[in-house]
């Protein structure tokens, strides 16, 4: 039988490995970095907002505990905590099977492009792959599960979607970034100015970081930039939020806001990045431009990459580019009270018979993923790839309330009419991304 081929290394992908062996299977975990989730370590400086004992997936553990592995049980890891204590041990436990350096380009069925019905569900996929020596390789799958992830494919500072005029310029001459700073680079601007594009918790984590340096140095000036036209959701959900520094996180951005050292700019739709004297400067639609920047940080969420499945018959929303079966669920613009639920194979199941989307993948452009949901995903697509249907269609979590309800508001309404047709309190939905405050 030919393997299960898992697409990405991350924690999704190595615990849907676990899984896949747990259940008899042979996986194949294909990694286009280096190391075991390059994706994180990215971000191994931020600390997770989810404790240990919602950051370890229960497959994985059953794997790693023969070791002489233990679970971690008490704090908050940072991202390159999360990779030494567990993700990384769980690579080396996995062996051979978790190759690096192999980017998928495509995944297709074999003889059968995507107009071709006759026979299709029959044939195994063929999953293409380039390494990192410029070879190719074709691999035979009986299924397929994505757990790519978004971290490579942020949004860009453009308003509308696409990349503001001059953004890609700024990007090569180092004065854009689309990413979150550590605490060494937020230092080494200390005395500049530095513009924060973003609503999401990637921007909140931003914003903790160079106030702490605007504390120590006063010179330091930090603009925070919002597209619509409302402070709206911005901080978050506070004491009300289950994951209390989820809560606390937007709680320590509102405080920098509220102590002076950050301005916050509203309605601020990004048009165009100028380059001058060495610095960026930002330009609005409607003509408004921030002071120059020695450093742009775009935190403005992230997208799925589809580029390599072009020939996989895909049923994803239109606006979210999520599964449709879940896009109500994660839609950030009508999302209500509560925790969204959680997703399984029927949900993530696509026209292709065999291929599942998961992780942070599978909620397209929608920021409002966490570890958890991704562990009880690859749990029930295992199920479901091994046939076992009863457990693929229970479902096994509960996820933690946000303390906010409603959608998103009117993009442009006042603050006291943001909250017309939500369920419950006037603030409206969280936006969130999964990782928290810097260590």
């Amino acid at each position: 039988m030919n393997p299960v081929v898992v697409i990405g290394a991350g924690p999704q992908g190595l615990a849907a490995a676990a899984h896949l062996i747990e259940r008899g299977l042979d996986p194949i975990v294909l990694e286009s970095g280096d190391a075991t989730a390059s994706a994180v370590a990215e971000w191994g400086h931020v600390r997770l907002f989810s404790p240990w004992t919602e950051l370890t997936d229960a497959a994985s553990r059953h794997l790693l505990e023969p070791t002489g592995w233990s679970a971690p049980t008490q704090g908050y890891p940072t991202g390159a905590q999360w990779i030494e204590q567990y993700l990384a041990p769980l690579a080396e436990a996995l062996g051979d099977r978790v190759r690096y350096g192999a980017r998928v380009v495509g995944v297709g069925r074999k003889g059968r492009d995507l107009s071709v019905d006759d026979g299709r569900a029959e044939q195994p996929f063929v999953v293409h792959v380039e390494r990192a020596d410029g070879t190719e390789e074709r691999i035979e799958a009986s299924a397929v599960i994505d757990a790519s992830g978004t971290w490579r494919t942020p949004s860009p500072a453009g308003a509308d979607g696409l990349p503001a005029l001059g953004e890609s310029a700024a990007t090569d001459a180092g004065l854009l970034e689309h990413r979150m700073p550590a605490i060494e680079d937020a230092s080494a601007l200390a005395g500049q100015h530095v513009v924060v594009v973003g609503n999401g918790h990637s921007a909140a984590t931003t914003i903790g970081i160079l106030s702490r340096v605007a504390k120590r140095e006063p010179g330091t000036r930090i603009t925070w930039v919002l597209r619509r036209g409302t402070v709206g959701n911005t901080f978050g959900g506070g004491s009300a939020d289950e994951l209390p520094q989820r809560g606390a996180l937007g709680q320590r951005a509102k405080k920098a806001v509220e102590d002076g050292l950050v301005d916050l700019v509203t309605g601020f739709r990004t048009e165009q990045v100028v380059l001058a004297a060495g610095e960026a400067v930002l330009v609005a639609e409607d003509g408004r431009r921030l002071a120059p920047a020695a450093r742009v940080f775009v935190a403005t969420g992230f997208r799925p990459d589809l580029s390599f499945l072009s020939e996989i018959r895909l049923d994803l929303d239109m606006r979210l580019q999520a599964p449709s079966k879940i896009a109500a669920e994660v839609d950030p613009n009508v999302h209500s009270c509560g925790s969204v639920r959680a997703t399984g194979a029927a949900d993530l199941e696509q026209p292709e018979p065999g291929f599942y989307i998961v992780g942070a993948k599978s909620y397209g452009r929608a920021p409002t993923f966490l570890a958890l949901t991704g562990f009880e995903q690859v749990r029930s697509v295992v199920a479901a790839i091994a046939g076992d249907r009863e457990a693929a269609e229970r479902v096994d979590l509960v996820l933690p309330d946000t303390g906010v309800c409603g959608g998103s508001g009117l993009f442009d309404a006042p603050d006291e009419s943001a909250s017309a047709g939500s369920c419950c309190a006037p603030a409206p939905q969280l936006i969130q991304l999964g990782v928290g405050s810097a260590s």
